[in-house]
């Protein structure tokens, strides 16, 4: 069974928490407040597998969302997760990237507390 399915049906129990651990969920619903954030990055960021590693990225640190190219050059998403997390994925995006990338700006927006998650994963869209 799924442990976010689990997480919702039965009561927390040593062998449940150990697959909410393992699955980063319980991380994520317990770590302060959630934040989402809308992002658009400027620079040279398509071509350079930018969506691929921002993808990587923010399964590593532990947030859901979405990337995707824009028509106009530039690189646009949205972050969920807990405030610190969200932090540092707007701290990647605006200064690591990918490594053939040139990030010249990130601009943020639409920044708020959210009382759920709006998506169960990152994804890269067309």
């Amino acid at each position: 069974m799924c442990p976010l399915l689990l997480a919702v049906a039965a009561p927390r129990t040593p062998l449940l928490s150990l697959l909410l651990l393992r699955s980063g969920f319980a991380a994520m619903s317990t770590a302060g407040p959630l934040k989402s954030v809308d992002y658009e990055v400027f620079g040279r960021v398509q071509g350079v597998c930018f969506r691929m590693y921002t993808e990587g990225e923010a399964k590593k640190i532990g947030v859901v969302g979405w990337v995707k190219n824009t028509n106009k050059g530039t690189v646009t998403g949205q972050v969920q997760g807990p405030e610190e997390k969200v932090n540092s994925m707007k701290s990647w995006l605006s200064k690591v990237g990918s490594p053939s990338s040139r990030i010249d700006r990130t601009d943020f927006s639409n920044e708020k507390t959210i009382s759920k998650l709006e998506y169960s994963n990152f994804s890269i869209r067309y």
